[in-house]
C-alpha cells in the first residue's frame, strides 16, 4: 500500500528552481527565489545575488491599490486575516439590560445613587438580612447562590485580588478582607 503526500517546499524549489538567473542576458547561478506577483506569491522567479537586489529595489506590493485597498490590506495583516471584534466584548453590543461584573464595587456607587428597582423585580427576589445581602453584593450575586458557585467566585475574586497580582495595592488588599468576610458569612448561611 502506498501513501501519496504533497511535497514539502524545499522539495517542489528543486524540482522547479533553474540552475541559472532567469534575468535576460544573465548567466550566473540563481540562488534567490523572488515572488512573480502579488496575487502569485507561491510561484517564483530564481535570481542571481546581483538581479535579486535589483529586483527587491522595483518590488511594492501594494502597486496599483488604492489608499482605501491598502489600509484595509495592512488591517487585515495586523490580524493575520482573522475576523476580530472590539477588546473586552464578543461583537455583540450593550443593551440596557446587560450585566457588568462590579468586583471592585466601581458602579455600585453610582446605582446606589441614582437607580430605582422596580417593585415587581424586588416582589420576586427572596429576602435576605442586611448582613447576608451586603455579602451577596460584595460577591457580585443577585440571589440565591449555591455553595460550588460561591467557591468559584470566591477563587476567582482571590486570584484577582492577591496582593501579589497586584504589587501590594492598598484598595485591592480592603477589598480581599471584605471578600473573605463575605465568603465567611455565605458558607455558614449555605450550612458548610
Amino acid at each position: 500500500m502506498s501513501y501519496s503526500r504533497e511535497p514539502r517546499l524545499h522539495e517542489a524549489e528543486t524540482r522547479t528552481r533553474p540552475d541559472r538567473c532567469e534575468h535576460p542576458g544573465c548567466a550566473a547561478e540563481a540562488n534567490h527565489r523572488a515572488p512573480k506577483a502579488r496575487s502569485q506569491l507561491d510561484d517564483y522567479y530564481w535570481f542571481c545575488l546581483d538581479h535579486i537586489r535589483e529586483y527587491n529595489r522595483n518590488w511594492n506590493y501594494y502597486a496599483g491599490m488604492t489608499d482605501t485597498q491598502v489600509e484595509s490590506e495592512i488591517r487585515n495583516d495586523t490580524v493575520w486575516r482573522r475576523p476580530t471584534w472590539p477588546f473586552g466584548g464578543t461583537g455583540e453590543d450593550f443593551g440596557p439590560g446587560t450585566r457588568f461584573r462590579d468586583d471592585l464595587g466601581v458602579f455600585e456607587a453610582a446605582a446606589s445613587m441614582g437607580a430605582n428597582k422596580s417593585r415587581d423585580q424586588d416582589s420576586k427576589r427572596p429576602q435576605y438580612d442586611s448582613h447576608i445581602q451586603r455579602a451577596l453584593r460584595i460577591m457580585n450575586f443577585d440571589g440565591p447562590v449555591t455553595l460550588t458557585e460561591l467557591k468559584s467566585r470566591y477563587k476567582e475574586l482571590v486570584k484577582r485580588l492577591h496582593p501579589d497580582a497586584n504589587g501590594g495595592d492598598k484598595a485591592a488588599e480592603d477589598k480581599l478582607k471584605d471578600i473573605n468576610q463575605a465568603y465567611a458569612t455565605l458558607k455558614k448561611f449555605l450550612g458548610a
